[in-house]
């Protein structure tokens, strides 16, 4: 849900913090633009943490579903499909579980989310057998990670440096070539989605956020899965509760526009311009009413294709999802800079696909090769690919309507600009049967094993924008110096030591922004100091050495 102008109506100063204590009264309302996990995860914090009641709560998307990025869509007959799957760990995610430990499982009555979630994982214990592959089809052995002792000195210091030193540099202003070939960097960039040229600060924290993950990223054992698709198992019974709590849920709703005035340096929005379902509408907002907006979007501009055709190559102008951000931050430098991370798809884009199958073949083939029950494994990652495409086959089912005899698996594509080994395109202008051709190709599988397949390939441009090098400011805060009652929520705000990509860094951006605009005293889950740990820090640096 996202917004396309506004309306100024004074002067913003940059040199002031309205930060008062928030008396709410059941007549205050909240508006939050983007139906996204982090708004959904803000309405929960204020009725749970605020004690907001469910009906002054309005979520507005511009989408026909609730869920932003974590979608999951179709059927057996149609084809599945979902633009990606987020990791997940227990031992990180510190605001996500303690807010799914609030929301009623679906499936299981009397546990939560997090509980199910739990058990879930205890019986599918993750331990991938065949994390790297490469061009002979043969398993790269993984206990090492490859480094020289360059390697290891380079990454070190890296990970020592201070985020005012490193700026907006780029990975590779800090390790050299030969880095990018160690069984590491495989392993560590298609597990995060991270490229050689994105940003320095970012790939330290995750260092540091993901210490645990660096001893076992060969066997992927600290990734937790969801029972079902994300969209199924997050989304669905977080948006029941709301809509059980009286949460206006409103789809086939866009914001066009956001009037504002600033009054003695303080900015506050005063009216929603939004096209509902078609139809105009103007939302007047009441002193005390709080706003909360999704700045920018990883999704925007994603398109699907088909098994006879590509996604088509859209851009930013054809949603809009980025334009209200833009317009707001305009001579507003606290609102951040949207173009540090929207400017240059080149560098930000790749490309995913859903496979649905009515024929076991392909995952029996798979488990005889990786040695992996679907859902005990993890990515496989074809290393010598030219689009270093990986795949990753989920428990079944994997969507809450998919039949006992279909079958659903996702796989990416970090370099869609480049032409494939086995067919002679770039992976951005494939189909979803050419895509299972050059599938087939790396694994040496019979085209025969996906003849019932129904592959939809999906074009992301923006989708790790949040990755863009970046300096100091532009991110903003999630609740901006001299505002009232205005907060952002998304990828794209500053959230010391946390790292975007992940749900949590959007459930955490809603968690701060409620707290601090309710004025609520109570703690919010810390981000937890694996990095600080001892053990930690000798399992990292035992892994490091061999």
């Amino acid at each position: 849900m996202h917004g396309r102008h506004s309306r100024d109506r004074g002067f913003l100063s940059s040199e002031r913090n309205s930060s008062e204590s928030f008396h709410m009264t059941s007549a205050h309302k909240a508006y939050f633009i983007g139906g996204g996990i982090g708004s959904l995860a803000g309405a929960a914090f204020l009725i749970r943490d605020g004690g907001m009641p469910g009906a002054q709560i309005s979520i507005l998307d511009a989408g026909l579903v609730m869920g932003g990025s974590l979608d999951g869509a179709g059927d057996a007959e149609r084809g599945y499909s979902m633009r990606g799957g987020r990791m997940l760990t227990t031992d990180n995610y510190e605001c996500t579980w303690d807010l799914f430990k609030s929301i009623p499982s679906l499936a299981q009555p009397g546990l939560s989310v997090f509980e199910e979630t739990l058990a879930f994982n205890e019986k599918h214990v993750s331990k991938a057998m065949a994390r790297l592959v490469d061009s002979r089809r043969a398993k790269v052995p993984v206990a090492s990670m490859g480094f020289t002792m360059h390697d290891r000195v380079e990454l070190l210091k890296l990970a020592n440096a201070d985020e005012d030193t490193l700026g907006a540099s780029c990975i590779t202003d800090h390790l050299s070539p030969a880095f990018f070939q160690t069984e590491f960097w495989f392993m560590w960039v298609t597990t995060f989605a991270f490229q050689p040229w994105h940003s320095a600060v970012e790939f330290r924290r995750y260092l540091h956020r993901f210490m645990l993950e660096f001893s076992r990223i060969e066997t992927l054992a600290g990734v937790k899965r969801t029972v079902l698709n994300q969209y199924d198992s997050l989304v669905v019974p977080l948006q029941r509760w709301l809509e059980g709590q009286g949460v206006r849920l409103l789809t086939d709703c866009t914001v066009t526009d956001l009037d504002h005035k600033t009054v003695d340096g303080i900015f506050e929005v005063i009216a929603l311009h939004c096209t509902r379902k078609g139809q105009a509408e103007i939302l007047q907002l009441e002193d005390g009413d709080l706003v909360f907006l999704q700045n920018g979007s990883m999704t925007d501009a994603s398109s699907l294709g088909s098994m006879s055709m590509a996604p088509a190559k859209l851009k930013k102008t054809a949603h809009g999802s980025w334009t209200l951000w833009e317009k707001l931050a305009e001579g507003r430098p606290s609102f951040g800079k949207p173009g540090a991370f929207n400017s240059c798809v080149a560098q930000s884009d790749w490309a995913s696909f859903t496979v649905t199958l009515k024929d076991p073949l392909f995952f029996d083939l798979m488990e005889k090769f990786s040695g992996n029950e679907a859902g005990t494994g993890g990515l496989v990652t074809f290393k010598d690919s030219n689009w270093l495409m990986s795949i990753v086959l989920a428990h079944q089912p994997h969507f809450a309507n998919q039949p006992a005899d279909v079958q659903v698996f996702w796989g990416y594509g970090l370099f869609p600009d480049r032409i494939g080994n086995f067919v002679p395109k770039a992976m951005a202008d494939c189909n979803g049967a050419e895509l299972l051709l050059e599938l087939c190709g790396h694994l040496r599988f019979d085209p025969e094993s996906v003849a019932s397949a129904n592959c939809i390939p999906c074009r992301m441009p923006y989708i790790t924008s949040m990755f863009m090098p970046r300096a100091p400011g532009d991110r903003p805060l999630p609740v901006p110096p001299d505002t009232k009652h205005f907060a952002f929520i998304s990828q794209f705000v500053e959230i010391p030591q946390d790292t975007v990509f992940t749900v949590e860094f959007s459930v955490r951006a809603a968690q701060l922004a409620v707290y601090q605009l309710l004025g609520l005293s109570k703690p919010i889950p810390a981000v937890t100091p694996h990095d600080k740990s001892l053990h930690a820090q000798f399992e990292a640096l035992v892994k490091a050495l061999k």
